[in-house]
């Protein structure tokens, strides 16, 4: 199956960036790569850092980063054996995008909880 390109404006169903878009914009995504962005951790501790996330949907999201060269994943011989995640340096190419997305969100909430008012009072007029 041939690939076809895809630009910031059409992006066709077998893009492979669209794949690769979805897995580091996912919002479990770029939350775990905000807790490791200071070294790495064990399991355990991504996990404390990141309220309301299940052990499952840490475990898939983290292979994924894994998979896609964003972290990597180091057993650590000790009894119990402990295994800690660090973001590699091609994950760290991603800290300065994520943190200027963040203060986008940050910076532009009011606006944006200005304009939810705005939709939803529209919307009770129509009711």
């Amino acid at each position: 199956m041939e690939m076809k390109e895809c630009s910031v404006k059409e992006f066709h169903a077998d893009c492979p960036c669209r794949g690769l878009i979805d897995q580091i914009a996912d919002k479990w995504s770029m939350m775990i790569l905000a807790v490791l962005a200071d070294g790495p951790l064990r399991f355990n501790a991504i996990k404390r850092g990141l309220e309301g996330i299940t052990q499952k949907a840490l475990t898939q999201t983290l292979r994924k980063l894994e998979r896609n060269g964003i972290i990597e994943r180091r057993v650590i011989a000790t009894s119990p054996v402990a295994v800690e995640y660090e973001i590699t340096d091609l994950g760290r190419t991603l800290i300065e995008p994520f943190k200027a997305l963040y203060m986008w969100t940050k910076d532009k909430m009011p606006e944006v909880e200005a304009a939810r008012a705005a939709f939803d009072a529209r919307l009770e007029e129509a009711v």
